[in-house]
């Protein structure tokens, strides 16, 4: 499987320039590359493939020298990105492609040859150097790197080289934070198979409901609050940004109070980050299936009164970390349609209640006179949909059932 882990790297000035390099030359691979394509369909109705996209990024270098300086492999990678961005446009799972500026909110480009000093706790990175990592967790665990990790030793470092454990370390990602913050990515590629998913059934299954006024509310009837890093945090953040609007535009005072404005958009993005990494690392060990719902959030994100406590809320990263731990442990993901019926069906009886309004956070059903409290409700509902779903298809479900009753019976024989 594979697994991306991120450090902290410390470069000095000078590698912060050669970084800033890359930066600017991957970006601006990124970009001819783009007019070229743009302009051949427009006038030709042609697209170039990407070799024939590689062969002329050796025509740039030729025209413009400075990008001899950049690793090469780099702007190959820039060259790919561009290609997957037009397939993601194609299979329409994004926009069109767009020219990368400055301006963006992360630079990053990528190397494939690299190296970690285990004993200094540096990185090698091509055309850097060695570079200060904060090397906070192992990459893999002890035995899998004791059995499968060539090490190169001497007398005082433990090297790891790329090329020499091909198969299990891949790609590395610098990136640069706004708060001028440098970070490593590093892809890693431990060669084990997924594990199977695990058996479940009614009692393993929990619902999971997500919300503004709670966070998310199980089946379980457990309430989760909605912690709002972000309303909590808008008095300050409003306060930042007005004294960054006072600033002469260009100068230094400005630079630095933007600085200040990221710094505490950073904080609130770390803090729900790691919320949301708790609670979903919590959810998938302590349960076999998790029932959500899919919401239509760019739909629900036009409603201009909901839109700022819906972005805070962070429901699609939720719901990410969710599927790709779930994959990690073997957990089962079971989702329900959007325009299912989940608040205003009755749990107990099935009674649809049609007037129900957002307003209402309770209600009585009119059929079995149940009390229920809205959320604790939904959640309820979502699993009993995830799971009817699920037999309808024909999953192993069913042969769980007829597993646990046979093991009943054999309790009751006995």
């Amino acid at each position: 499987m594979y697994y991306r882990r991120v450090y902290r790297i410390y470069p000095n000035k000078e590698q912060k320039n050669i970084i800033a390099r890359h930066f600017g030359s991957c970006r601006f691979i990124y970009n001819k590359l783009l007019e070229v394509k743009q302009f051949l369909y427009n006038r030709f109705k042609m697209d170039l493939s990407e070799s024939d996209l590689n062969d002329y990024i050796l025509l740039l270098k030729e025209a413009h020298p400075w990008l001899c300086k950049t690793n090469a492999w780099s702007l190959q990678q820039a060259n790919h990105n561009l290609q997957r961005a037009y397939r993601n446009f194609f299979d329409r799972r994004t926009k069109y492609p767009k020219r990368k500026t400055k301006k963006n909110s992360k630079q990053t480009y990528w190397v494939s040859d690299y190296s970690i000093n285990l004993s200094s706790s540096e990185i090698r990175i091509p055309q850097v150097g060695w570079i200060k990592v904060k090397l906070h967790r192992a990459l893999f665990d002890s035995q899998f790197f004791e059995q499968n990790i060539i090490v190169s030793k001497t007398e005082s470092d433990l090297i790891i080289r790329k090329y020499k454990n091909t198969k299990f370390l891949k790609t590395i990602t610098i990136l640069k934070t706004p708060t001028d913050k440098y970070y490593v990515s590093i892809l890693t590629n431990d060669q084990k198979d997924t594990p199977q998913k695990q058996h479940y059934n009614e009692s393993n299954t929990i619902g999971v409901d997500v919300g503004l006024k709670s966070f998310a509310v199980t089946s379980n009837e457990e309430v989760i609050e909605n912690p709002k890093y972000l309303e909590k945090s808008q008095k300050k953040l409003q306060h930042l940004q007005r004294c960054a609007n006072r600033k002469k535009k260009g100068s230094k005072n400005r630079k630095k109070a933007n600085s200040k404005v990221a710094k505490c958009h950073e904080k609130i993005a770390n803090q729900r980050r790691d919320f949301q990494h708790k609670l979903s690392t919590r959810l998938v060990c302590e349960n076999q299936a998790i029932a959500i719902e899919t919401l239509n959030i760019k739909g629900l994100l036009k409603n201009h009164c909901l839109a700022r406590a819906i972005s805070d809320s962070a429901w699609y990263s939720f719901t990410e970390k969710l599927a790709y731990k779930a994959e990690w442990i073997g957990t089962t993901i079971l989702k329900i349609g959007r325009f299912e019926p989940s608040s205003k069906t009755c749990h107990v009886c099935g009674y649809h209640k049609k007037d129900l309004t957002l307003i209402s956070r309770e209600w009585n059903c009119p059929n079995c006179n149940t009390h229920h409290d809205r959320d604790i409700n939904a959640a309820k509902n979502i699993k009993n949909f995830a799971l009817n779903s699920a037999m309808e298809q024909g999953t192993e479900l069913v042969e769980l059932s007829k597993i646990a009753e046979k093991q009943e019976t054999f309790k009751h024989m006995v």
